[in-house]
């Protein structure tokens, strides 16, 4: 059976169009089965309904004439249940129902199975034979498997326009194409492909016979992807805060960075042609990134075959070619990149949707800048299907819509209207402070990791620092920073910032994030060997970094340390004992600077039922509410099979925070939170009422933040907080934080389905 469906797969695969696979299917599985009928109901748009859509052994003319409604006959049964239906007797069963055009009263054994693709149902599978035998428990797993490969080829189909349900374009049941939010906004435009010339991963290999040719050609190569970047770069002056333009002095030190180049030029002294030589190293460097946990590490992944791609380009000397470009653009792409985005003039775009990256990508901080909706990591993108049709990019919800009904296109008309008027609002605020109505104050702060997301910061009115990523120098480095290198990273933060406080949380690399040259083999990265777990183990490599910001913050004094994934007590004392002897060590040496507050990161579910041991220890308590809602929730939110049940709003991930937070009041201890929680308007006045003084987000969420908290007064959040604790499900929590929302007259901050 297992070589038969591997065959079919691949009849299918080949298949010309939808139709010609769907044929397919129903020929194969008649003969794998000995079926005498074998049949493929689709569901219409409406839920309600299912179409025959091609057969095997029925009267080919009712192939799309035959409708009839879930509820009805034994193919509505399956459908109904979502569960396989198996009977030898199926004319007997009060379910059945007769169809004289389709003849197949003949038939007495039935197996219907659902098609069903991530929850929703497609339509039902099924095959008949005229003897009244039941189907083996072996072909039932059969048809099984072979409906779960069906499902993916329609909703390919469907994605591609092959698939129309009858009654789509009347009763106003657009496609939709689920991804994640990576700049909020919403843009409504035609969908345009930038082509690729050529793709790292589909050069060959070539034996050669001049090394010294082969290196001077990637020099040259290297020389012209340095241009091209500076005069993107160059483009974007005047159209984005100038940090943001120094996203691009990422790329150009990768290609400067001797990592890079030096195993470039290795690969090539091996005797490799050298686009395949930089196919080889950016493919090295990118596995690294691609196995961290942290999605904003792991995204740097894309940042580096960007600038493979454009070293490739200009080693075979083609460019991209000129295609017309509509009125307002929707940039598409399997895996769009920064520069791609700068090369579409700022007046004419409108919107960008990628099957790959997410919200830390460089591509969605650019977008963001600009104020231009994105929508990444959409599943099974038909990138070129989507050339030339028409789109609705929803930036809040994470949506694509592709050739909406005009009911619908009307609506997010009205929507954007609303939006733009909102954010001009929002400017107004840039300066206040976050006080609500009747005079408590949070702190709102930013996460930051890279140089480019610092003016931003500053430009809205944030109060400091609440986590500085410390990892990316040592991933792009081929060793060790040493001390003073270190230092430079880290004055640059601490002096833009001062006097506000700036939290740099220390090295968190290891198990899931090994870096290149130091690497770690665990079976399980999640549980591994990360973060402080490994820079204890390794004090030498802890005390650099340790003192290295220390002396970074002579004179300034508006240093916090804070140590990640802590899960035990033993491990605090231990850092903060080598944060002190580091700073002991200083002082002998003549350098003078302050003991930094020092705290912890409660991201493990230990840590939360040990918050008091560790607030007692520590000075202050950062919730970092990805992981922390991971570990409770057992969901990999970067796992498209499982990240629509990843929820902040469910009640065990709202109750822990709220723990953590009673502690912080009951000792007097500070406690903030970093993560998208903090970032979500809605959540704010409860994480307010939970008792914790900071909040630490994107600098691009700051504005809406402090929106809501300057109009819902600390006394209504409060009381919101004791309803939401009460509550069972996620769901009752969403309507309570929405009705709260649209009380105060903040709707607009947040969008129908968050």
């Amino acid at each position: 059976m297992l070589e038969t469906l591997h065959r079919i797969v691949q009849a299918v695969n080949a298949a010309g169009d939808f139709r010609q696979a769907l044929e397919i299917i129903v020929e194969r599985v008649a003969e794998a089965t000995g079926g005498d009928v074998c049949s493929v109901y689709l569901l219409e748009g409406d839920g309600g309904h299912l179409r025959l859509m091609a057969t095997r052994g029925l009267n080919v003319d009712a192939v799309g004439q035959v409708r009839l409604p879930v509820s009805e006959g034994l193919v509505g049964l399956v459908a109904e249940r979502e569960e396989s239906i198996n009977l030898n007797d199926a004319d007997r069963h009060p379910r059945f129902r007769y169809f004289p055009e389709t003849g197949e009263e003949r038939f007495h054994s039935f197996l219907g199975v659902p098609i069903i693709h991530y929850q929703s149902r497609l339509g039902v599978l099924v095959v008949q034979r005229q003897a009244r035998d039941r189907f083996s428990d072996a072909e039932v797993a059969f048809l099984v498997t072979m409906a779960a490969q069906l499902a993916g080829v329609m909703a390919h189909a469907r994605v591609r326009g092959e698939l129309t349900d009858p009654g789509d374009a009347d009763d106003g049941h657009p496609l939709g194409l689920d991804g994640i939010a990576g700049a909020s906004g919403l843009g409504i435009g035609e969908g345009h492909v930038m082509t690729v010339p050529a793709s790292l991963d589909s050069i060959p290999d070539r034996r050669i016979r001049h090394v010294e040719a082969e290196e001077s050609a990637f020099g040259r190569a290297l020389e012209a992807a340095r241009a091209d970047l500076r005069g993107l770069a160059a483009r974007m002056q005047g159209q984005v805060p100038a940090a943001e333009q120094q996203l691009f002095d990422v790329y150009l030190q990768m290609l400067d960075g001797d990592s890079l180049r030096e195993r470039i030029v290795a690969h090539i002294h091996a005797g490799h042609w050298a686009p395949f030589a930089v196919r080889l190293t950016i493919a090295e460097h990118a596995r690294r990134f691609e196995a961290m946990d942290d999605a904003y590490l792991r995204e740097r992944a894309s940042d580096l075959r960007d600038v493979g791609q454009r070293l490739l380009s200009r080693l075979l000397s083609v460019g991209e070619e000129d295609q017309p470009l509509p009125d307002r653009v929707i940039l598409v792409g399997e895996e769009v990149s920064a520069s791609q985005l700068v090369e579409i003039p700022r007046d004419r775009l409108a919107g960008v949707v990628s099957a790959g990256g997410s919200a830390n990508s460089h591509i969605a901080i650019l977008a963001r800048a600009l104020g231009v909706p994105a929508v990444m990591g959409v599943r099974e993108l038909p990138v070129h299907g989507l050339h030339g049709r028409a789109l609705i990019v929803d930036g809040y919800r994470g949506r694509v819509e592709v050739d909406p009904a005009p009911a619908l296109r009307d609506e997010y008309q009205r929507l954007a209207v609303e939006e733009e008027a909102m954010t001009a609002g929002l400017a107004d605020i840039a300066g206040e402070p976050a006080v609500t109505p009747d005079g408590h104050s949070i702190s709102l702060t930013v996460n930051t990791g890279l140089a480019a997301e610092i003016e931003r910061a500053l430009e809205v009115g944030c109060a400091g620092v609440g986590l500085h990523r410390t990892e990316f120098p040592f991933m792009v480095s081929p060793r060790f920073p040493g001390e003073d290198e270190q230092i430079e990273r880290y004055r640059e933060v601490l002096e833009a910032f001062a006097p506000l406080p700036v939290t740099l949380r220390t090295l968190d690399v290891g198990g899931d994030k090994p870096l290149p040259y130091f690497p770690s083999h665990d079976e399980n990265p999640f549980l591994g060997w990360r973060g402080v777990r490994m820079t204890l183990d390794h004090p030498e490599i802890f005390l650099t970094q340790l003192r290295a910001m220390l002396r970074a913050s002579v004179g300034l004094d508006n240093l916090r340390v804070m140590f990640p994934m802590v899960s035990r007590v033993e491990e605090a004392e231990r850092a903060a004992a080598l944060l002190r002897r580091a700073h002991a060590e200083l002082a002998e040496e003549g350098v003078v600077t302050a003991i930094p507050a020092i705290g912890a990161m409660v991201e493990v579910p230990a840590a939360v039922y040990q918050a008091e041991s560790l607030a007692r220890r520590l000075d202050f308590l950062s919730i970092g509410s990805n992981d922390l809602a991971q570990y409770l929730l057992a969901v990999d939110r970067n796992n498209s099979r499982v990240a629509s049940i990843y929820d902040e709003l469910h009640p065990a991930v709202l109750r822990a925070v709220a723990s953590v937070g009673e502690v912080g009041q009951r000792l007097g201890k500070p406690v903030s939170l970093c993560g998208s929680m903090a970032g979500e308007p809605a959540i704010a006045p409860l994480l307010m009422a939970m008792g914790l003084e900071s909040l630490s987000m994107s600098s691009g969420r700051i504005l809406r933040v402090k929106r809501v908290i300057r109009t819902i007064p600390y006394s209504a959040a409060q009381a919101l907080l004791e309803a939401v604790l009460a509550c069972e499900t996620p769901g009752e929590v969403r309507r309570l934080v929405n009705a709260e929302m649209d009380r105060y007259g903040l709707g607009g901050l947040i969008r129908a389905g968050w």
